[in-house]
């Protein structure tokens, strides 16, 4: 029964669904240029959403998932199809690990490099415009690591994996900061009615300011400010 169901079989369909041997070169081609554009979109769309992953290690996992998983359910699909994808992948990976490993220069065009988004317990607002980092998302992170306003922090940084590594000032150096708990900049201030710190709502640049109109941020420009906080760290 079995010998007569092989030899009934239809080997072609099995292996290139209704495609012919010709299509092989077309799959390479489709393979090399879906591979290069999921890259070119994550890159575009930043890494808040592929941590712990660098973004050339997500688009292999993608790849290989989307090459194993089509021939499982689509008729259509050749297995043979489906291998040669594989193989492209794994190439594709070997040839752009390889040239990360002998090229720092390729390694940041690939994979992104880290980012620092606080300096001296201020925004590094040059770094921190060009991620899609939502204010209160990157609070809500800060709040995880115990802390509660930006003069804690001596140096912050995105990693390429999306995460964020915080460094923090000794409690005798820290200074004081814009604060970061839920609702803390929603009464901003443009006039000052007690003499005191106040922190600009957009950099968390910090000053001294007397009764009176606060003025424009020296560093940024803006014109709100919020009391600033000097809370120490608790962990």
């Amino acid at each position: 029964m079995l010998s007569v169901f092989l030899l009934q079989l239809d080997w072609k369909e099995l292996l290139m669904g209704h495609e012919e041997w010709s299509f092989i070169l077309e799959i390479i081609l489709r393979t090399m240029i879906m591979f290069l554009t999921i890259i070119i979109g994550l890159r575009v769309l930043g890494k808040r959403g592929v941590k712990q992953l660098s973004l050339f290690e997500l688009v292999v996992i993608i790849g290989l998932g989307s090459a194993a998983g089509d021939p499982m359910f689509n008729k259509d699909v050749g297995i043979v199809s489906s291998i040669i994808v594989f193989v492209v992948i794994i190439l594709l990976y070997s040839i752009v690990t390889y040239f990360i490993g002998k090229s720092k220069k390729f390694e940041k065009l690939v994979e992104g490099k880290s980012i620092c988004l606080i300096r001296d317990g201020e925004f590094a607002i040059e770094n921190f415009q060009k991620e899609n980092l939502g204010s209160d998302e990157f609070f809500a992170e800060l709040r995880l690591k115990g802390v509660s306003q930006l003069g804690q922090i001596e140096t912050a940084i995105e990693e390429i994996s999306g995460e964020i590594s915080v460094f923090f000032y000794e409690d005798s150096l820290v200074k004081p900061g814009l604060p970061i708990m839920p609702d803390s900049l929603e009464h901003s201030l443009k006039n000052i009615t007690k003499e005191g710190h106040y922190a600009c709502t957009f950099c968390g640049h910090t000053a001294r300011k007397s009764e009176g109109n606060a003025g424009n941020c020296s560093k940024c420009r803006k014109n709100e400010w919020v009391e600033a906080s000097f809370r120490k760290r608790v962990t």
